[in-house]
């Protein structure tokens, strides 16, 4: 009988090398580009994270400098030495190289080049390739580390791992913005957000969080707009008021941004990315906001209900310049335009405990306390001519006691795109879907 052993414990291929100068190696990557300098022939090797050189002298086991191509998949042995003027200080004089797998057409796009000068559309068409290139799979382990930041943190504070049902008999956020599907000759949808299961799971286990798929049939077509996106949301119960769920997505972002910056330093210096700093983060009412708008930037608002992007960006700029820092709250937007389970304030029902949070120039999360009382919820469903029964599964939540609670979603890919300056949201998801786009 075969036995299986455990699997090789993972290598990082840059830090092999650098900490056997002098000494041999072996590895495996891919050939990200050959420079032929007559009599030998500079190899760079694209491993998991990051590039090799590697200096190929002679001929080895019938292997010559013109039998190697772009995006070959390789296995070099070498020596290791210092060399300054290579990417990571050192370079490998190769011994062995041994072909592994090879490509079969000629590369589509320029892998080999620091920056590949396409267009998105083009980026898009070929992106299992595409994403290969260096700078591509520096904006997706920053993207990941912001997921593991954040669900290192949720735990830290007593959060709970859940994972909410995506085919779902009812819209979280109601209105015609949702896919529509056959399930098995029922009426069906993709979830618009996890916000029912919350709830429903922070009446069980008090906090927890999701990382998950998000579906919006929105017609959007713009730089900040995706069809599917990724939502880290959490919620949190036996909360004083909305102000307890905005300080914890403070204390948050201020684990995340440390935890990136620990654990991505190669990425952040290949993308040049500025990582704020966040000590606390600023809160203005949605009505100061707009008179801060009409005060420093004479922009008086014609939306009465929400803030437009180019007053997004004017509020960030004043938080900056004003306030120093990059991010801000808005709080108590009006109730009419907030969802259905947003709880209204006491003192004014016109207005919602709801906020968003603007992070450079853009609304990356939003969020606040929900209604917890029953009679509270049927009432608001009734003010707004929404048919109470087809709410009976949500609104068991309320009606066998729930405690105070509230929670946030942050749009991943949006959060991705104002850390890393990026000029379209397309550039922060691996497989972008819109209007336009199902493939690849």
């Amino acid at each position: 009988m075969e036995s299986i052993s455990l699997p090789k414990p993972y290598v990082d291929a840059v830090e092999l090398c650098a900490a056997h100068i002098g000494e041999s190696v072996t590895f495996r990557g891919t050939v990200h580009r050959v420079r032929d300098m007559s009599d030998f022939a500079f190899v760079i090797v694209r491993v998991d994270r990051g590039l090799i050189q590697c200096l190929l002298k002679a001929d080895l086991d019938g292997i010559t400098k013109s039998d190697i191509r772009d995006g070959m998949v390789v296995e070099v042995s070498g020596t290791v030495h210092e060399e300054p003027r290579a990417e990571n200080g050192f370079e490998v004089e190769l011994s062995a190289v041994s072909v592994l797998a090879k490509p079969y057409d000629k590369m589509p796009v320029p892998l080999g080049k620091k920056y590949m000068g396409i267009n998105l559309d083009t980026n898009l068409e070929y992106r299992p390739v595409t994403l290969r290139h260096p700078r591509m799979k520096a904006i997706f382990r920053i993207q990941g580390a912001l997921c593991d930041g954040f669900a290192e943190y949720m735990m830290s504070q007593g959060f709970v791992h859940m994972n909410s049902p995506k085919i779902v008999a009812a819209g979280a956020e109601g209105g015609a913005n949702i896919f529509k599907l056959d399930y098995f000759g029922q009426k069906a949808y993709l979830a618009q957000s996890p916000q029912f299961y919350k709830q429903y799971l922070a009446g069980v286990f008090g906090r927890v969080f999701e990382i998950g798929g998000v579906y919006r049939a929105e017609r959007h077509s713009t730089s900040r707009h995706l069809n599917e996106y990724i939502g880290l949301d959490f919620e949190m119960a036996y909360i004083d008021s909305m102000k307890d769920v905005m300080e914890m997505e403070t204390g948050m972002l201020k684990y995340v941004m440390d935890y990136i910056r620990e654990h991505c330093k190669p990425e952040l210096e290949l993308l040049k990315a500025d990582i704020p700093t966040i000590d606390t983060i600023p809160s203005i009412t949605f009505k100061d906001a707009k008179q801060i708008m009409l005060d420093k930037f004479g922009h008086k608002s014609k939306n009465r209900f929400d803030l437009n992007p180019d007053e997004e960006q004017m509020l960030c700029d004043y938080a900056k310049n004003e306030l120093g820092s990059e991010f801000i709250f808005v709080t108590h937007f009006p109730s009419a335009k907030r969802p259905f389970y947003a709880k209204d304030d006491p003192s004014d029902p016109s207005l919602a405990l709801s906020f968003d949070l603007l992070f450079r120039g853009l609304e990356i999360t939003t969020g606040g306390q929900r209604i917890n009382d029953y009679q509270e919820q049927v009432d608001k469903l009734n003010a707004r001519d929404m048919d109470v029964s087809l709410f009976e599964s949500f609104l068991l939540l309320h009606k066998y006691g729930m405690p105070p609670h509230g929670g946030l979603g942050i749009g991943l890919e949006r959060l991705t795109m104002q850390l890393l300056g990026l000029k379209n949201i397309r550039e922060a998801a691996y497989f972008p879907r819109d209007m336009s786009r199902l493939i690849p």
